[in-house]
Formats: C-alpha cells, structure tokens, sequence
C-alpha cells in the first residue's frame, strides 16, 4: 500500500484535528481523581468532544476486520493494561496510572494523542516509568526527518527503554493517519537505526510507544479488545501525532495543557 504524502491543505486540516484530540485532555485533565471512574471519564469526554468540539469519537464502533465494535469513545488503560481499555466501572484509586487516548475526527481528519495520568500520588516505580515512557517517545520523535528511516525511531525508543530496564511492546506500534485512521506506514517501537522506510516530507504517523516494567509479553483480555502485561506488571504509553517536514518534524497534537517537550 503507497504511503500518503499529505498536500498542504491535508497538513492544515491534520494540525486542526491534533490540536482538538489534545485538547480533550486539557479538559479531562482536572477530572483525572481517585473514586471517578473509566465510564465517567468517557462520557465527560465524549460530550466535550460531540458538543463543545463538533468532533466525532473516532474509537466509537471501530471495528477493524476480526474485532467487534469497539463500544466507548476513549481508551482508557490503567496500571497493567497496556492499551485498548475499555471504559466501565472500574474506580480509580489513589495511585493508579491511567493512559487517556484520544483520536477525533474533525472535516474527515483524524488527530490522535495519549498521555499518562497519576491517580493521587503514583509510587516512585509508576512515576519513572511514565516519565522513561514519555522520554522515549520524544527521543523517537528527534529522529523524525525526511531522509531518516523509521529504524531510527524505533532503535532510539528501544535503546532508552532497554538501557532503563524497561521492555517495548511488539505487537502494537505507531500507524500513518490522516482520512485513514489506521494507515501505513507502520511506524515500530523497536529497531535498527539506517533499516525500513525512507522517511519523506509530508508523512504523518503517530509515535506511540507502550512500555512495560516488566516483561514485554502480553495478553488479551476476553472483550478482545483490552491488553495487559501477561506478567501482571505496570505499563505506559504516550503518543503524539507527528509530520514529517524537511528539516525535522511537527507535533501536530499540541494545545495550551500540552506537556513540555524531553529535551536531554
């Protein structure tokens, strides 16, 4: 499949849709508390984006061939979920971490973005892992430049991670996205620097690694649809959607509450 190499009209209405899906998480932000739970979380979200925003819930009935529709408008992922989870009736408590991810379509444009969240005060292992996670997201996003490869990515992503202890996720990695939720290229967590696609001013992909404290292997849950850790142990994620330009990259995901960026 030809990778999509986004015109300026494309990229105009690609940075609308990225500011939009992260400013869902500015206003989910102060909600994020012990006792609230996933499902809270997801209406609140879903009215902000259908009323406030005029942007539709990508996730909602997403069903990519094999899967059932996916039934929430979030993904809500805490402690050992990996990602994928489901909204319901689970109860935040006082030191849990919790993955928002959040992709909205707006003028037929997807932007898509996640970010950690701690519940109280997370333990101190918790806090590095986000922190390890969301530094080796960005250390990917350096590397982002027409002429890079995305071996480059994944090889800085796996490097801090490993070098921290940590395991990558395999089976699920970064994607191409635009009109298409879900395109190519396939943009992995792990690699080899110089190895895969030649990167061309005009892609946009997300950078979305999922880090694991413990072992890399994972397990799906019985929905088909959630991921945990097969060891029981923490996971973390962030993602921001990223264009490629000439001379380096553009976050497109970025609004007033946006983190600041890992500068080493």
């Amino acid at each position: 499949m030809p990778i999509t190499i986004n015109n300026q009209e494309d990229i105009k209405k690609m940075k609308v849709a990225g500011k939009l899906a992260s400013e869902v998480l500015d206003f989910i932000t102060p909600y994020i508390k012990p006792n609230i739970t996933t499902e809270k979380i997801d209406k609140l979200c879903h009215d902000f984006m259908a009323k406030e925003q005029g942007t539709i819930p990508a996730p909602l009935n997403y069903a990519p061939p094999g899967h059932t529709p996916f039934p929430k408008s979030i993904c809500t992922s805490v402690n050992n979920q990996i990602c994928h989870g489901i909204p319901g009736k689970k109860i935040l408590k006082k030191g849990d971490i919790v993955n928002i991810d959040i992709t909205v379509i707006k003028d037929g444009y997807h932007g898509d973005t996640s970010r950690m969240f701690f519940v109280g005060e997370p333990s101190i292992q918790a806090r590095r892992l986000c922190e390890v996670t969301y530094q080796s997201m960005w250390l990917g996003i350096r590397q982002v430049k027409a002429g890079a490869y995305l071996g480059d990515i994944g090889y800085a992503i796996q490097n801090h991670a490993e070098s921290s202890s940590y395991s990558v996720v395999r089976e699920f990695c970064g994607h191409g996205i635009g009109k298409v939720f879900h395109d190519e290229p396939q943009v992995l967590h792990y690699g080899a620097s110089g190895e895969g696609l030649e990167l061309e001013a005009g892609m946009i992909f997300t950078i979305e690694p999922m880090i694991n404290a413990g072992k890399k292997e994972i397990k799906v849950l019985p929905d088909k649809w959630t991921v945990v850790t097969k060891d029981r142990s923490l996971s973390a994620q962030w993602e921001h959607t990223i264009l490629v330009t000439d001379s380096g990259y553009e976050v497109l995901t970025v609004s007033d509450g946006t983190p600041e960026p890992f500068l080493d």
